[in-house]
């Protein structure tokens, strides 16, 4: 597997080993003796997978306040998206920056996002299949959103008009958050 790294420190892109032939393709999605070689050591305990039915559908920015932060490991089953890591930690030298990569499931590239940012995605492609493993399990209680819009930070999604849930539609600004990263801590 190869790491490539983002302009924010941190952020990677993953390119996993392919291994096709006729009959289709193998590769390692995740190997903890990999992984720690590459120098990202987090405990993964959860995976999720979610369905997005129509292109332009736009999920986030969402993170899970301390002490309940998530680092990521996204990728794409099926389909294409845009996917947006954005750095959080108040006192960063990259706060309010964000990367964004396309995901696919011919690029079969995954992005790894450390805890203290916040993330989202916009599909390019209908029927998006979008998976991530998590090291830290959900928390009602310190799951937030920001406004994927946030003039504060300028993230270009590529779509003017996107499909948003009622939760992503009401999210507060980032100054209207109460975001608790804190860049070294």
């Amino acid at each position: 597997m190869d790491k490539i790294e983002t302009k924010l420190p941190g952020v990677y892109l993953l390119e996993p080993k392919v291994f096709g032939d006729h009959r289709g393709y193998f590769m390692e999605s995740y190997s903890e003796s990999e992984f720690t070689r590459l120098g990202i050591t987090v405990r993964f305990v959860q995976d999720n997978e979610s369905y997005t039915m129509h292109k332009g559908t736009l999920r986030g920015l969402h993170f899970q306040n301390a002490p309940m932060a998530q680092a990521k490991l996204v990728r794409v089953l099926q389909g294409s998206v845009i996917d947006v890591a954005v750095d959080l930690r108040k006192g960063s030298p990259t706060y309010l920056q964000w990367v964004s990569v396309e995901l696919s499931e011919e690029n079969k590239r995954m992005l790894y996002i450390p805890k203290g940012f916040g993330h989202g995605f916009v599909t390019l492609t209908d029927h998006v299949k979008f998976v991530y493993k998590v090291d830290a399990g959900y928390s009602s209680a310190h799951d937030r959103s920001i406004r994927f819009d946030d003039p504060a930070i300028g993230v270009d999604w590529g779509v003017s008009e996107p499909i948003l849930s009622q939760k992503d539609e009401k999210a507060p600004l980032l100054s209207d958050s109460d975001c608790n990263f804190e860049y070294g801590a």
